[in-house]
């Protein structure tokens, strides 16, 4: 056996990371494997591999009885007794069976499991690497498209896109660059798998965390991300410290950072709400931009009843009930709404009721979003 066998296993070892050990304990498995193979055998064999002097050699190995059932297997006394005197029943004798040409065949059965070592090596380096970045946004390029998925090169890796992880407002082509959200890594039999998404909510949570430094830092808090991919999106956050004004901070001067994140999204329209933990303040934001009355709040179920201004109703719903929709997920409360005129028809609002301050909660100019 040559020495650059050796002299590739240890550049595997250095390089690759492949435990040495492995390499060889693989390597004798592949040998023996080959040896049975080839030569039609089913004896028990050990291969034993000298790297000093670079040989290999393949033994039979038989266990030493008194009468003989198995000859592949077992030897008789007398005969072990031929090849040293002091052998005893239930001893294991090896005789050396290396065939002349033998040689080739190993050499093969070393290729072959130095490439799947180096192969299960580099997956294994590739798994490593992208299992921690799941959760987290990449930026790739689209490889190429096919009926199920659109493939998008992460470096080292194609990630997949699947039909239903897409945005239903945007188009992709081959070497369009787009960041995307990390959705799951696998470590399959055919190698690492990475599915990537353009429409989970995590990804406008990573694109708003990349943007605005105080979000970064946990100055300011993400409490909650509510989204209908392509179409409109709400977000909403807190900071501990009252000083700091966490809405503005996304939205940036002059709605200067909220745009990078809406450009990203192919003009996907973003709300940014104050977070609240009174259900009447938080609910009442998460509507904006509409203007809200009252809030009745039914602790037991969860729910509340949104009163809002007549001329505000259709706003406080939103097309096909996207607004109302939204800010339910984004609160986590059941949302009724109803107009002022319905409310006092049924007795929910008593004609001396004020409309609520329209300063009193925090709106986002749809125009910033348009």
């Amino acid at each position: 056996m040559s020495n650059q066998l050796f002299d590739a296993i240890d550049y595997l070892e250095k390089e690759k990371g492949i435990d040495k050990d492995v390499l060889m304990e693989a390597l004798e498995a592949a040998l023996i494997s080959a040896y049975k193979k080839n030569f039609k055998s089913a004896t028990n064999v050990r291969v034993d591999i000298d790297e000093e002097t670079a040989s290999m050699r393949v033994f039979s190995r038989k266990v030493i009885v008194e009468e003989v059932e198995n000859t592949q297997e077992e030897i008789s006394l007398q005969e072990a007794r031929e090849i040293d005197p002091k052998y005893e029943v239930e001893d294991v004798v090896e005789v050396e069976v290396t065939p002349k040409d033998f040689g080739r065949i190993a050499a093969q059965a070393a290729k072959q499991v130095v490439t799947q070592r180096v192969r299960e090596a580099e997956r294994g380096v590739i798994f490593s690497e992208y299992v921690d970045r799941e959760e987290d946004v990449m930026t790739g390029i689209i490889s190429r498209k096919d009926s199920r998925f659109v493939y998008v090169n992460l470096g080292k890796i194609e990630a997949k896109l699947a039909e239903s992880e897409q945005m239903p407002t945007e188009d992709y082509y081959v070497h369009d660059r787009l960041k995307v959200f990390v959705n799951k890594v696998e470590n399959t039999s055919k190698g690492p798998q990475i599915y990537i998404s353009r429409s989970h909510p995590g990804l406008l949570k990573r694109l708003f965390e990349m943007e605005v430094p105080e979000i970064y830092d946990g100055t300011v808090e993400i409490k909650s991300v509510a989204r209908e991919a392509g179409d409109r999106s709400k977000i909403s956050v807190h900071a501990d410290d009252p000083e700091i004004d966490a809405v503005g901070s996304c939205v940036g001067q002059k709605g200067q950072r909220i745009q990078v994140v809406v450009d990203e999204l192919k003009g996907e329209k973003i709300d940014v709400v104050e977070w609240s933990d009174d259900p009447v303040v938080y609910v009442s934001n998460a509507l904006s931009p509409s203007k809200v009355v009252d809030v009745l709040v039914d602790e037991a179920d969860k729910a509340t009843t949104v009163i809002v201004p007549d001329y505000q109703l259709s706003l406080a719903i939103g097309k096909r009930g996207q607004n109302a929709r939204l800010a339910a997920k984004l609160t986590g409360w059941k949302i009724d709404i109803k107009s002022e005129t319905e409310a006092r028809e049924q007795g929910l609002l008593d004609d001396h009721d004020d409309q609520a301050d329209e300063d009193s909660y925090s709106d986002i100019d749809e125009d910033l979003f348009e």
